[in-house]
């Protein structure tokens, strides 16, 4: 079993005693003997708490005697495999040494439950052969007497079985145990057969067990959490961690809000280049036949959780890992959508932040990860699993996202103003689901990042006209209190022909407002609506309410898109106008002393022609004359009988 050894007594090749040495950060393995430990007489041997080893007070001496007896017990017949545990056996029985010790220890502030264990010479026993193979044989002691071998159902090889199995640590984050949860577990006659009993009935040998063991424990220690449950997953060679994908698409991390003003593109990272490199080239092999050296068959994934003292297996998937590099790829896919601002794709994000878009928005979520156990226990595996396979998703998925888009834009924290436009990872969801149910249908995709004014659902263009709708009245009136999403973004989203005729005389009346917008509008308008086609859709079941959300988000990102292109534009053509009048100043002023007065007349009056507003005095004289057949004029304003440039313009 893995512990957290806090402090080593380190003694010297002589067996003196040389202090105390902090242990390590991470747990390592320790000889344990299970439940066993929890006797009144026995304790794990080489690597134990304070109070047992070395007492801090007369009570705990008192109180754990016959343990630190067994301790010392075990320490001299391991002993006679290796001895310099002999060492360790006498600094606990010197009073002189143990006196030290626990002096040294109440200074370090380490307590009784602490663990402790030994270090002679710079090497820790636990790491010595020689009491490896000691423990080998000293665990055998407890198998029961007189048992038959049977098969082991790991290794297939007759084998005296565990009565008892170590607990399995690591799951006390997702309901289970401090102490370890059972693997394989028989506490009631009910699921016993054959008179066996205890772990007999699942017979195991102990040294394969004590791999399984140590395999999950380590496994757990770096495996996330997605709803309640602990994500284990291994592969059949060795594969780099950043090379594994899996990590990277279900690993633990709540990403920061995306803002509209985020145009960067995270999917394009070094990274991601190099992952989608690795997933084509692995495609690829099938059909051109070169091989990908290195990369791994097979592929396991287990979904662990704890209850009651017991290790719950939610879900065991395998498979193969070309298939699963082409699945990860059609779920990155599926996910594809432009962002709030329509300037690029949103950038990728963990499942752990995806599945809280499964989850009812409420005014304050500070138990957002046990809502996430509670109520998405059942839904995570089945969506794994579809991720994995390339199988469409439960049509909870796509409800669950809708409650959460009403719950969002139809609420929020302060009470004021709501969101105007979907959660865009809710909208991936749908998308996802869409396009899974669209590859069944017409196969072939026919949803798009962006708006697809040819897509052929009219509920897809029933909610990007309402967007549209609202874009108007936004422009005409921008003070107004309760816009027209407020009013009737639910009711369209279910019953359209009611309200998108209604929604239609109110955008006649906005535009009639509008100026240097009107046409833009109005084409967008007649273009969207005439995608619906000539029947309005009376009402819209789940399927067809994700395909009103989705047409919704992607229109509002597309009207953002031109608004701040429109503004682009604009400051561009500002600036072009402020360069050419700079430039123009500065060919005034070289016309003022550089060129004969003739040629210096004839030039000025083509410039104030091409340029009124500019005068040889940078703009002090505005063109506001008529021409006068009376007489020579400067488009500056100034008129005079000779041709010669008026003195004030001189």
């Amino acid at each position: 079993m893995r512990k957290n050894i806090r402090a080593y007594i380190s003694l010297a090749k002589d067996g003196a005693y040389l202090g105390i040495m902090p242990g390590e950060a991470e747990k390592v393995p320790c000889p344990d003997i299970g439940s066993m430990a929890n006797s009144g007489g026995k304790c794990n041997l080489l690597a134990e708490k304070r109070s047992i080893l070395f007492p801090a007070n007369a009570q705990q001496r008192k109180k754990y005697a016959a343990k630190a007896a067994y301790f010392c017990d075990a320490l001299a017949d391991a002993a006679q495999e290796e001895p310099c545990l002999a060492f360790c056996l006498r600094a606990m029985q010197n009073p002189e040494t143990a006196a030290a010790i626990s002096a040294e220890l109440d200074r370090m502030k380490l307590d009784g439950a602490k663990v402790l264990s030994f270090m002679v010479d710079g090497q820790s026993v636990l790491e010595m052969p020689g009491v490896r193979r000691w423990w080998g044989q000293f665990r055998r002691q407890f198998l029961p007497a007189g048992s038959q071998k049977v098969p082991c159902l790991i290794t297939g090889q007759p084998t005296v079985p565990l009565a008892t199995v170590p607990p399995v640590s690591g799951l006390s984050v997702v309901g289970g145990h401090a102490r370890g949860d059972a693997l394989i577990c028989f506490d009631k006659d009910a699921f016993c057969s054959y008179g066996l009993k205890q772990a007999a009935n699942a017979p195991v040998s102990e040294e394969a067990f004590a791999g399984v063991k140590a395999a999950l424990d380590d496994l757990l220690a770096d495996a996330p959490i997605l709803a309640g449950m602990k994500f284990v997953h291994w592969y059949d060679k060795p594969l780099p961690k950043e090379d594994d994908d899996l990590m990277r698409m279900f690993g633990a991390g709540i990403p920061d809000e995306e803002t509209d003003d985020e145009a960067e593109e995270i999917s394009d990272s070094a990274y991601a280049r190099q992952a989608r490199l690795r997933a084509d080239a692995l495609v690829d092999s099938v059909t051109t036949g070169t091989a990908v050296h290195g990369l791994p068959d097979q592929y396991y994934i287990l979904l662990l959780s704890g209850v009651k003292g017991r290790v719950m297996v939610r879900a065991w998937l395998q498979g193969n890992y070309r298939q699963l590099t082409e699945n990860l790829t059609q779920w990155e896919a599926d996910l594809a959508l432009v962002n709030s601002a329509g300037t690029a794709s949103l950038r990728p994000v963990k499942l752990t932040a995806r599945l809280i878009r499964l989850l009812t928005r409420q005014k304050s979520d500070q138990n957002i990860f046990e809502r996430m156990k509670k109520e998405l226990a059942g839904l995570t595996p089945a969506i794994i699993q579809a991720i994995l396979n390339a199988t469409p998703f439960p049509d909870a998925v796509a409800n669950r996202s809708l409650a959460f888009i009403r719950s969002q834009m139809f609420s929020s924290e302060d009470d004021d103003q709501p969101r105007k436009t979907p959660d865009p990872q809710a909208c991936q969801w749908l998308k996802a689901w869409l396009c899974r149910r669209e590859r069944q249908k017409y196969r072939k995709e026919v949803l798009t990042m962006e708006y697809n004014v040819n897509h052929p659902e009219p509920a897809y263009h029933c909610g990007a006209l309402v967007a549209v709708y609202g874009a108007i009245q936004n422009a005409a009136m921008p003070d107004v209190n309760a816009s027209l999403i407020d009013r009737y973004y639910a009711s369209a989203s279910q019953t359209p022909a009611l309200v998108l005729g209604q929604l239609a005389r109110m955008s006649n009346y906005h535009i009639g407002k509008l100026e240097k917008l009107r046409d833009y509008y109005a084409d967008l308008r007649d273009e969207t609506a005439c995608a619906i086609g000539p029947d309005l859709p009376a009402v819209l079941l789940p399927e067809q309410q994700a395909y009103f959300a989705l047409g919704y988000y992607q229109m509002c990102a597309k009207l953002e898109k031109d608004r701040r292109e429109r503004i682009a534009a604009a400051k561009a053509k500002k600036a072009a106008v402020q360069t050419a009048a700079v430039q123009d100043t500065n060919v005034c002023g070289g016309l003022r002393h550089g060129y004969p007065e003739p040629l210096r007349v004839y030039l000025l009056r083509r410039l104030h022609q091409r340029q009124p507003q500019w005068g040889p005095r940078h703009g002090q004289y505005p063109a506001h004359r008529p021409p006068d057949d009376a007489g020579l004029y400067h488009r500056c304003g100034h008129e005079t009988p000779h041709p010669q440039l008026h003195p004030d313009c001189v």
